[in-house]
């Protein structure tokens, strides 16, 4: 489903990436341009999306098939895991750093982008320990390294502290040092995300402070990596509706053109993604922006703008329809935890087949580590997919789902009596179980096509065809999406069994899409 940032006449309208692709980063090496953002708890993680004009992407792979420590991300997650990477090019090798909030800062690197990737390394040991960026400073071959802290974990925040660096980033030289401190500031507060530069002879790190809902882009620059550095606000809402304007990347076209791309968090839709303008302002500008970055309109972000000056590139972005050949399934799906074989068996047809896995979670889509999902569109849209269920066990289900703090799923189910049913279920955020959204109808055929119209503010009308020749049937209320804390609501495929014994069948989805209303 292609979201139309590209306007086609040369000019593009943010977001860029109109689904939750939080904490973005980017690189450029030669005429192609590379992105990186958080996967949290979700398995495989980091994703890579390629570009030739900073405003088409395609996601071509992930660099982290699973979290580390395995154990832990047997079972979801949902907002641990992998936090703000940073991607970067040194040595002819693709290098992604990352900070796990529980366990420490951890890095990947490969000789290309779509892999093989080395394991993950674990850089720097400790709690707290987010948003990790390195440097190699190829004036002087020092390696440095700059992170931010999640004080629920570590009982600090506002403050970037900054290390040497092995120049092989194998580990950190030196206990490190806060180089900046956010209530040194006035009026700064939740000071995260940096990302570190060398530019013009200066050490920069680009910086969001204020919080994701309402913040601000900051920037800091020092002559020495350890500082003093001084700050300024290049990007913040202004008059516009982009809230909080956050977190993101800095890169140089080959013409040399600058660009930055960061989130806006949009409630269950996730942290979308905008491409700004920037400039670096003249010794002699006025205004005082001599040497400092421009964002934007100005310091204000803009919503329709000039394409950057690259060869033109075909309307593109991250797939979203999926016919699952041989079984397998594209890209852009996740699980929520980390995979178990068994769960997707390929085969010689069409249709993804899922194993009726048994759980003793199966009234909490939640606590589910064996849910396929992808992100939820930031547009209005229609989801939908084909299911046969294929399991004689009473209680084995499977469905289709908008999943987040608060889930709602429809889907068929094998009752007591043997009979195949359409049933139509939800839970609230406080709710440690799901209920019925809707009345159960028979489903003879042991089939039945599903549909979510998701609407305005992601609000979600399921609906399906048990092919009685009645047609689409719009099945309970409307359903409001959430996000989890830092995640945005997910569409989700799944297929489950109660606990027993010995295997409880699968079901098959076939022809998944996402189209226009």
């Amino acid at each position: 489903m292609i979201t139309g940032a590209d306007l086609g006449d040369g000019t593009y309208r943010n977001p860029v990436l109109n689904s939750d692709w939080s904490d973005p980063d980017v690189v450029r090496v030669g005429d192609d341009f590379y992105l990186t953002a958080s996967s949290f708890g979700r398995a495989p993680g980091l994703p890579l999306l390629h570009s030739r004009d900073l405003v088409n992407w395609t996601l071509v792979g992930h660099a982290l098939e699973r979290l580390r420590p395995a154990a832990e991300f047997r079972v979801p997650r949902h907002d641990c895991g992998v936090w703000a990477p940073s991607l970067r090019h040194h040595d002819d090798r693709f290098w992604i750093f990352w900070g796990d909030p529980d366990h420490g800062i951890f890095q990947v690197n490969s000789p290309e982008i779509r892999g093989p990737w080395t394991k993950p390394h674990l850089v720097e040991e400790g709690k707290g320990l987010i948003d990790a960026c390195p440097l190699w400073d190829e004036e002087t071959g020092e390696a440095y390294l700059v992170h931010a802290w999640a004080r629920s974990r570590s009982g600090i925040k506002n403050r970037l502290t900054g290390h040497r660096m092995h120049p092989e980033g194998t580990g950190l030289l030196d206990e490190g040092k806060v180089i900046v401190d956010g209530d040194r500031i006035p009026g700064w507060f939740t000071l995260e995300g940096p990302k570190l530069y060398r530019h013009d002879g200066w050490f920069w790190i680009l910086a969001p402070a204020g919080g994701v809902e309402t913040g601000w882009q900051g920037a800091f620059r020092s002559r020495d990596f350890f500082g003093p550095y001084e700050e300024r606000i290049v990007l913040e809402q202004g008059d516009t509706d982009v809230n909080g304007p956050h977190q993101g990347g800095w890169v140089r076209t080959p013409s040399g053109e600058d660009w930055f791309l960061h989130f806006q968090q949009r409630g269950p839709y996730g942290r979308v993604v905008h491409l700004q303008p920037m400039s670096w302002g003249g010794a002699e500008e006025p205004g005082g922006a001599g040497g400092w970055p421009v964002l934007g309109d100005s310091g204000t972000p803009v919503a329709v703008h000039r394409k950057p000056d690259l060869p033109v590139q075909t309307p593109a972005a991250p797939a979203t329809d999926d016919d699952f050949p041989g079984g397998r399934y594209g890209r852009q799906w996740q699980w929520t935890a980390n995979p178990q074989d068994g769960w997707a068996t390929q085969h010689s047809g069409d249709g993804l087949r899922l194993t009726c896995v048994r759980s003793a979670d199966a009234h909490d889509l939640r606590k589910l580590p064996n849910v396929l999902t992808q992100r939820l569109p930031g547009v209005e849209c229609v989801a939908e997919v084909e299911l046969r269920l294929d399991s004689e066990e009473p209680g084995a289900r499977a469905g289709l789902a908008v999943l987040g703090d608060s889930f709602g799923w429809i889907g068929l189910e094998r009752a007591e009596d043997g009979t195949v049913r359409l049933v139509h279920r939800f839970a609230e955020s406080v709710a440690d179980r799901e209920r019925d959204a809707g009345r159960p109808k028979a489903a003879p055929e042991g089939r039945v096509r599903l549909r979510i119209a998701i609407g305005a503010g992601a609000r979600c009308r399921f609906a399906y065809d048990v092919g009685a020749g009645d047609g689409w049937e719009s099945s309970g209320p409307v359903f409001a999406a959430t996000p989890w804390r830092w995640v945005g609501a997910l569409l989700g495929l799944f297929a489950l069994a109660p606990v027993g014994g010995g295997h409880a069948g699968a079901a098959t989805f076939t022809r998944f899409s996402v189209t226009s209303p």
